[in-house]
């Protein structure tokens, strides 16, 4: 989740360019200062808290998909101070626009992180290893990603509740989606899957190209319906939808703090760095959270609860910097245990195929060096309109089923993104960058055919088997734990991906996509030279070569009853053996969704938030 965000992938630098160079980037800044960019929007900034309160009720840690819909929620509750703890800065007028995503990676809005190598997968990335995005900003992971609006599907939540989570069910989940959604798509106005008036805005870009046409057409042709996969079936093709709002993103902390801003009881404080849980390890409770602000290390009481959100990589770094998880981890590093528990297990992350190119004869795809700049900006600023309102480029996104599918089609195991670019669209200015590409490898297949139309599929894995591990490098709290994805652990995993890639293949031979020229890019990879090209053995080592994260990790603090032995927090999301402290984030999720995360994180934060306010017997009133 950039959700963000977001962000998506191979697409996602190519795609999220838009035409634009660095040079705009100031351009950009400028034209929005003059239109009074932040006094158009309905609500202003949300207020960075000098001094905070000694105690609050309620510590949420994480400003991000999750802890920005907590603490607007637990805010609610009038009687209750709240407090939101974000490392991050505040989101800024390059956040806002949807097509710079990529520009977003690797800058000082994100945590930066890199998988381990481990020699089965990234073997095109610069040292092994694939680049993880993390949003470090109020509004996290939604602030960085490409804001593609997917639910999961129905199945995901039955799965969930019957692995022991009651009240985790699909119709309890479709409810929170609900009630969290202000969906402006004039079709799904009455739709019994949709809500209006929530917090968050849900809508297609307002500008698109013909090729993502091609592409629902093309889904029609080899079988599959155009339809809602948020709604009743997720098997299918579909423009996409995303949490923008007229034109620019709609982060979490847009559409659930800025709306609360002058809220009395809930104070918000930026570049926060928090370095551990204050835990009572006589009565076992969490009282307070100890962070770093401004160079000065400061505490906080939480009368209540400590609630941990931040995100699947940093709320398991932050248990295990508190004394809670592998108690041989933990005394191998150092830290006295206080909780021995399997945190850190169990993440899971949607493994891609990037770089299927398809070369095109018109000139209707996203190229950087065709797009006049600096009208199409001022176009943008003025009228929030024009290619600069894409999804980080992904136009549209399907859901489908491979051999091993289950019988009823009802599953799809196989998810596509598709964007009118590819990574040759930016001429090398971004995605490698964003991607850690090689040179080789970039100057090898993409180079040649730089800033030239093309398009891509990327076939997304949506329920891998193999599952890997966040562990500390060392008690500093500075330091980046390690993230060890241990893609293609399980077989099967690959296999999967390779049909996947074959159905993309069916999919770009349709008749809608003549009327293009379309055709695929044919220059091998340089590690997979040995192989016949577009045999199941070519796309197998080039999935090992250029594989895709989806910046979608979960499952780190997995949710399971007393007797599930990897279980963290129980199905009301309290950790186990800690009173005073939850954690709501995708580190939760027992399996992960099968689609983008980000909607299914403010469906488990909504959900949470609630979960809360019942434990308290809380009567909300407005605050």
């Amino acid at each position: 989740m950039l959700s963000t965000i977001v962000v998506t992938s191979a697409l996602k630098g190519a795609i999220g360019l838009v035409g634009t160079g660095l040079w705009l980037i100031p351009l950009l800044i400028a034209g929005l200062s003059y239109y009074h960019y932040d006094q158009l929007d309905p609500e202003s900034r949300p207020i960075d808290r000098y001094p905070l309160d000694a105690e609050y009720d309620f510590v949420v840690i994480g400003g991000g998909s999750a802890g920005a819909v907590v603490a607007s929620r637990l805010s609610e509750v009038s009687g209750w101070k709240v407090l939101l703890l974000e490392a991050g800065p505040d989101e800024n007028e390059i956040t806002d626009v949807p097509s710079l995503a990529a520009y977003l990676q690797l800058s000082k809005l994100d945590w930066k992180y890199k998988t381990e190598p481990n020699g089965r997968a990234c073997l095109g990335m610069k040292g092994g290893r694939c680049n993880w995005p993390r949003g470090k900003v109020l509004g996290g992971s939604s602030v960085l990603n490409y804001m593609l609006y997917v639910r999961g599907n129905r199945h995901d939540y039955e799965h969930w509740e019957a692995l022991g989570n009651p009240g985790w069910g699909y119709d309890e989940a479709l409810y929170y989606f609900k009630k969290s959604e202000d969906n402006r798509n004039p079709y799904l106005k009455r739709s019994p899957y949709h809500g209006t008036g929530g917090y968050l805005t849900v809508q297609e870009a307002p500008w698109k190209t013909p090729l993502v046409v091609a592409f629902v057409q093309a889904g029609t042709e080899i079988g599959y319906e155009n339809r809602d996969i948020n709604g009743e079936y997720q098997t299918g093709f579909m423009i996409a939808q995303g949490t923008i709002r007229r034109g620019s993103r709609c982060s979490t902390a847009k559409a659930f703090l800025r709306p609360v801003r002058l809220r009395k009881n809930l104070h918000t404080a930026m570049n926060a760095h928090v370095t551990r849980i204050a835990i009572n390890s006589i009565e076992m409770k969490a009282t307070g959270v100890e962070f770093v602000r401004d160079g000065r290390r400061q505490l906080v009481k939480a009368r209540k609860e400590v609630i941990l959100s931040a995100g699947a990589i940093n709320t398991p770094q932050i248990l295990m910097l508190s004394g809670i998880g592998p108690r041989e981890h933990l005394q191998e590093i150092g830290i006295p245990v206080i909780k021995d528990l399997r945190v850190g297990d169990n993440m899971q992350d949607h493994v891609g195929m990037g770089g299927l190119t398809f070369l095109i004869d018109k000139p209707v795809a996203i190229v950087q060096d065709r797009f006049q700049a600096a009208p199409m900006t001022m176009h943008y600023v003025a009228n929030g309109r024009g290619p600069m309102t894409t999804l980080g480029g992904v136009e549209g996104y399907a859901f489908v089923n491979t051999r091993y599918a289950n019988a009823t089609g009802t599953y799809p195991d196989i998810q596509f993104h598709m964007a009118p670019a590819s990574i040759n669209s930016d001429a090398g200015v971004q995605v490698r960058k964003v991607l850690g590409l090689t040179d080789e490898v970039y100057n090898t297949v993409y180079r040649p055919i730089a800033n030239q139309d093309a398009w891509t599929i990327m076939p997304l894995l949506l329920r891998p088997r193999s599952r890997g591990t966040v562990r500390l490098r060392s008690s500093n709290p500075y330091q980046a734990p390690k993230v060890d994805a241990n893609y293609f652990d399980d077989p099967r995993d690959i296999a999967t991906l390779v049909e996947g890639a074959k159905i993309a293949l069916r999919v770009s031979e349709a008749k809608a996509f003549k009327q293009f020229g379309s055709r695929l890019h044919r220059i091998k990879l340089p590690g997979c030279k040995h192989l016949k090209f577009a045999s199941d053995e070519y796309w197998e080592c080039h999935i090992r070569h250029i594989t895709m994260t989806i910046y979608h990790p979960v499952g780190t603090a997995k949710m399971g009853p007393e007797w599930d032995p990897e279980a963290v927090v129980d199905p009301r999301l309290r950790v186990y053996g800690i009173q005073g402290l939850r954690v709501i984030d995708a580190s939760i999720m027992p399996t992960i969704s099968s689609g983008n995360t980000n909607a299914p994180v403010i469906m488990i934060a909504e959900k949470g938030s609630d979960m809360i306010k019942n434990d308290w017997g809380a009567v909300v009133t407005s605050a």
